[in-house]
């Protein structure tokens, strides 16, 4: 084994670890060359960097460069982005790119969300593998410089990236909405002024809008329900129409109706598909296994083909381009779309949220009313020291002859009258994660109940 042993912070999807004890400039110097070296190898001779407002962002983005400047790669620094703006900058320059960000983890972590040009993932399967262990090797042996050394320039794509997005959602003819954004002091502040501000018919009051990694005022994670609760207030307060919250990277966007109370993930994701088939008509769309059964019958009713796929952006966005789906949903709030290179932006959903709402004379309470026509638990994780065991006991005790079980992702038991759960293991913790669905808040519960039961009563459990 390599004595820089990176195996804690290269993840199954991106790199992400604790500053500087897991993640320091000399790291950061090394991922850049075995990245340049991957890229390189494949034809690239450029990439593209951006960064979140991390104290930590800068310092270790320009590490990276110069990793991968030594390898004779140029690089173009797009500075400060949302991870959906260096998904744009990777597609629109067609370049391979890397995001420094850890999304929606604490102030003291870091990270980098890499891609191939055009915004094509790299993952363990596809490439992230090889850059860990490249990196291990140069920082056990050192960074050999190329014969050529590459370039570094600057170029600020935010204007672009707004003009991007308006171009594939017209909110100019809509009517006058008052809308409040959540950014929880990360990128959503820097990027919905200009995307939602001038010129549009939307009144934006906004909530932590000042960049600060070091989150002052909530978690900058919206799948929490505890850190929405500023944004229901404060869009009942404004009698506004809509709340919008962003993760800390403002690549997954939540939403409030007007009467404070959240919209599921899973209703959105049927409210945007609906709007994709109007025009692509017939079209594919992707839905992870976790989002409600009522996106599926959304997509059939109104024409389209929905395709259930495992959860995380590498299955969704590999999904969608073998079946060129027009757009993907998952229950996390990411959301994709085949015109924004299959990439993941929140920003792009939450404008299909807005165009939908103003172009209705209704509130967003009714509209959201129809796509979510069942009851979910949302994700609860317990600790258990073997997951499959104590997966094993509840299917033991629960699944009859009328059940159905698929292990597409997890365990998947889905019952005559509809409801379901699923149970999956964590991939780097020892934790199970539930999500159930009924019809009624009480089959729900019950089933739920019954599931926790169990997991949490057993030898394995911690």
């Amino acid at each position: 084994m390599s004595p820089h042993d990176l195996s804690g912070l290269v993840k199954a999807y991106d790199v992400r670890g604790v500053v500087p004890e897991q993640f320091d400039e000399n790291v950061a110097r090394a991922l850049g060359a075995a990245f340049a070296r991957l890229v390189g190898a494949e034809g690239s001779t450029g990439i593209v960097t951006a960064h979140d407002m991390r104290e930590s962002s800068i310092p270790l983005s320009r590490a990276f460069a110069e990793g991968a400047m030594s390898q004779g790669v140029s690089v173009t620094e797009a500075g400060l982005g949302s991870t959906d703006l260096l998904y744009f900058a990777a597609g629109h320059l067609n370049l391979p790119g890397a995001m420094f960000t850890a999304s929606h983890n604490p102030a003291q972590y870091n990270g980098i969300k890499l891609c191939r040009a055009g915004a094509t993932p790299i993952g363990q399967a596809s490439g992230l593998a090889t850059i860990r262990s490249e990196a291990e090797r140069l920082l056990d042996e050192g960074i050999t410089p190329a014969g050529t050394v590459g370039e570094i320039s600057r170029v600020d794509l935010l204007g672009e990236y707004a003009k991007y997005l308006r171009n594939l959602v017209d909110l100019g003819s809509v009517r006058p909405l008052t809308v409040v954004v959540d950014a929880g002091n990360g990128m959503g502040g820097y990027t919905v002024p200009v995307v939602l501000g001038e010129g549009l018919p939307l009144t934006i009051v906004p909530l932590y809008f000042e960049l600060d990694g070091n989150f002052p005022n909530h978690e900058a994670n919206p799948l929490d329900p505890a850190n929405l609760v500023d944004l229901q207030k404060a869009v009942v307060e404004h009698k506004a129409d809509i709340g919008l919250a962003f993760d800390g990277d403002a690549d997954r966007c939540f939403v409030v109706d007007e009467l404070g109370e959240p919209v599921s993930p899973s209703a959105i994701t049927g409210l945007v598909a609906v709007r994709e088939l109007a025009k692509h008509p017939g079209a594919t769309i992707i839905h992870n296994l976790i989002t409600s059964r009522a996106v599926p019958e959304i997509v059939r009713e109104h024409g389209g083909n929905p395709v259930r796929t495992r959860v995380g952006h590498s299955f969704i966005k590999a999904q969608m381009a073998e079946s060129d789906a027009v757009f993907g949903g998952e229950h996390s709030a990411h959301y994709y779309f085949r015109d924004f290179w299959r990439a993941d932006t929140g920003m792009l959903a939450a404008m299909h949220v807005l165009a939908a709402l103003g172009e209705s004379d209704r509130p967003l309470s009714e509209i959201g009313r129809e796509y979510q026509r069942y009851v979910a638990s949302g994700e609860i994780n317990s600790v258990v020291a073997d997951q499959a065991a104590s997966t094993q006991k509840v299917l033991d005790a629960l699944v009859g002859p009328d059940a159905e079980v698929d292990t597409l992702d997890g365990t998947t038991v889905s019952f005559p009258d509809g409801a379901w759960f699923n149970l999956r293991a964590s991939n780097t913790e020892p934790l199970l994660r539930l999500n159930v669905e009924a019809a009624t808040p009480e089959r729900m519960a019950e089933i739920r109940d019954q599931v926790l039961a169990l997991v949490r009563s057993t030898p394995e459990a911690l």
